[in-house]
């Protein structure tokens, strides 16, 4: 009987984990199945669209004929000082002035709060952390009712309206300007210092002082170097934003031609002088970014504290004995002068009868006003205004879409970035990618989107001046903080959970939809609501994408200040800081962020 040979069966492929070639190219291919990896590579092809683009259009559209010679003019010709080294001059001290005063300021009120018995200590700790919810412009705006001269002609503030001689260096220019910004920005600084110093347990100040080492001595080898990556972290921070901030400069600067960088690029993409203000937007980019990376040295390269151990601590505050109420008054009115009297102002003189006098009748017409040719120039009260109603609308709806878009990003993001295992390129082009942003100034990022979204691409038509161009550069500009969230929200859900699913047969989608997303909501919403805020009071990123088709209330404020209608503009602010403050207290509770101020 003949018995037949059968060939031999193929090698079969080496399995996951296996070393060799084939190995990493069984792995390679497995990899490349994956729907986590199809999901981070869209993700990032959606992320270079919103920023990368932007940026390569707008450094293109520099290296043109007319772009070149723009360079010329701002750097090196007879107008480069006027185009850009005085502006930048002043930026560089308004940046270093609100740095130092939102460090003294926040880390003060960060250190009285956490680290000694002052009074009050929740009230405190509420007011100093809702400046930054407010619009800059707020704080420009309540200065300037108060300290406005009659350098400039027209309306005159308070002071000046009582008879006071109010000097042309508190009204306008480098100090009002910072001032208002530390005002603004001192807030960041608490919420950062306040942390790291909740970290400083007592044990650890006892251990100084048995030494032998005194409370100043204790404070200043012990308790310092725990904050200071959190002081060097948020100086750098605030001297970047104000380096950037384009509001309080504009209302407080340009009337005396006080330029900033910020100012100087909007004049001059608005007068038609565009290729100028994309070279002024590059430049200002590089500011931002050697400011941010000097952060990320200084920090990196200081030694680090290790405070949080397996050892439960105490906490102990430092005794300020008969200091106590003139520290608590001091704290109170800090507080009060940056966060409760601004608006205040504002209030009262919203319904002011004569512009930024409170002494001369109240009236109800700029809230409430029918149309009076013999009053305001016939404008209507803000609630009645078709105008305001319109801007009112659009902002809320780009508010709540910029916050959907960034949210669904931010979640990807996090989503790709907590669960790929095995793709770094993935996972280091998005972590890259949505932290870009944070780089580039608003009214930079601004440009960026004109100079790439200005004219038609291909089939896609020209997006300038409609309302899918602010959502676009919406979600661009909140990116950061979308993703940031959406990690911190995805990073707390065990991978167990999804493990578990797989087993069952569920899919990607399926994970996502039944698990990932009802488990993280509460920490998606919370950020989807900062996002909101964040557009809803934000100016810079707008100013220059917004026409009268598509009105937003932080510009119409703009343009009625400018214009000389205080009241209006007041009235306005007024409702964009209700809706800020009111978004960003459902915010904190959403979160549920520990507040080391507050006793439990």
């Amino acid at each position: 009987m003949a018995v037949t040979s059968r060939p031999p069966a193929p090698p079969a492929p080496p399995p996951p984990g296996r070393g060799g070639a084939g190995g990493r190219l069984w792995r390679g291919l497995t990899l490349l199945r994956s729907p986590v990896v199809l999901l981070g590579t869209v993700t990032a092809v959606v992320l270079a669209v919103l920023v990368v683009a932007p940026l390569a259009g707008l450094v293109a559209t520099t290296l043109r004929p007319d772009g070149l010679t723009a360079w010329g003019d701002v750097l090196a010709s007879p107008l480069s000082r006027n185009l850009f080294y005085e502006p930048l001059t002043n930026s560089l001290v308004i940046g270093f002035a609100t740095a130092a005063g939102s460090i003294i300021l926040g880390g003060g009120l960060a250190w009285l709060v956490v680290m000694t018995d002052v009074r009050f200590k929740k009230t405190i700790g509420l007011l100093a952390s809702i400046p930054f919810a407010l619009p800059s412009f707020a704080l420009a705006l309540a200065w300037e009712t108060v300290f406005r001269n009659d350098r400039i002609g027209g309306r005159v503030g308070l002071l000046h309206g009582l008879g006071l001689d109010v000097p042309d260096w508190l009204a306008w220019g480098a100090l009002p300007i910072s001032a208002t910004l530390v005002a603004h920005y001192y807030a960041l600084t608490f919420v950062l210092v306040a942390a790291a110093l909740a970290g400083v347990k007592g044990d650890l100040l006892e251990a100084g002082e048995v030494a032998g080492a005194s409370r100043a001595r204790v404070a200043v080898s012990i308790a310092l170097p725990v904050v200071m990556p959190a002081l060097v972290s948020s100086a750098l921070l605030a001297f970047a934003e104000g380096v950037s901030n384009f509001a309080s400069p504009a209302l407080l600067g340009l009337p005396v031609r006080y330029q900033t960088l910020s100012t100087r690029l909007y004049g001059s993409i608005s007068t038609g002088q565009v290729e100028r203000g994309y070279v002024l937007s590059l430049l200002l980019i590089a500011v931002a970014a050697i400011v941010l990376f000097l952060s990320t040295r200084l920090v990196d390269g200081r030694r680090s504290y290790a405070t949080i151990t397996g050892k439960g601590g105490r906490r102990r505050t430092l005794e300020l004995g008969r200091y106590r109420p003139a520290a608590a008054g001091f704290a109170l009115t800090a507080v009060a002068l940056t966060t409760v009297l601004p608006a205040v102002v504002l209030l009262l003189s919203s319904f002011a009868r004569r512009t930024n006098s409170l002494t001369d009748g109240f009236t109800l017409h700029f809230w409430t006003g029918a149309s009076d040719p013999a009053f305001a120039q016939g404008q209507r009260g803000v609630l009645r205004n078709p105008q305001v109603i319109e801007a009112a609308a659009t902002t809320v709806l780009l508010g709540l879409a910029v916050a959907a878009a960034a949210t669904v990003l931010g979640l990807a993001v996090g989503y790709v970035v907590t669960r790929l295992r095995g793709a770094p390129l993935v996972t280091q082009a998005l972590t890259l990618l949505s932290f870009l942003p944070f780089l580039i100034p608003g009214i930079a990022l601004g440009a960026a989107f004109i100079a790439q979204f200005g004219r038609p691409i291909g089939p896609l038509p020209a997006l300038y001046g409609t309302f899918a161009i602010l959502v676009i550069a919406g979600a661009a500009y909140t990116l950061p903080f979308a993703a940031q969230s959406g990690r911190s929200s995805v990073g707390q859900i065990s991978g167990e959970l999804e493990e578990s699913a797989v087993m069952a047969g569920a899919g990607m989608t399926r994970r996502l939809g039944r698990i990932v997303v009802p488990l993280a909501a509460r920490g998606l919403l919370a950020g989807g609501v900062l996002v909101f805020v964040k557009m809803v009071r934000d100016l810079s990123l707008v100013v220059l994408l917004v026409t009268p088709a598509t009105p937003l209330l932080s510009v119409v404020t703009y343009r009625y200040a400018s214009e000389g209608f205080a009241q209006f503009a007041n009235a306005i602010t007024v409702i964009i800081a209700a809706i800020s403050v009111g978004a960003t207290v459902l915010a904190r509770r959403l979160q549920g962020a520990a507040q080391p101020w507050v006793e439990r």
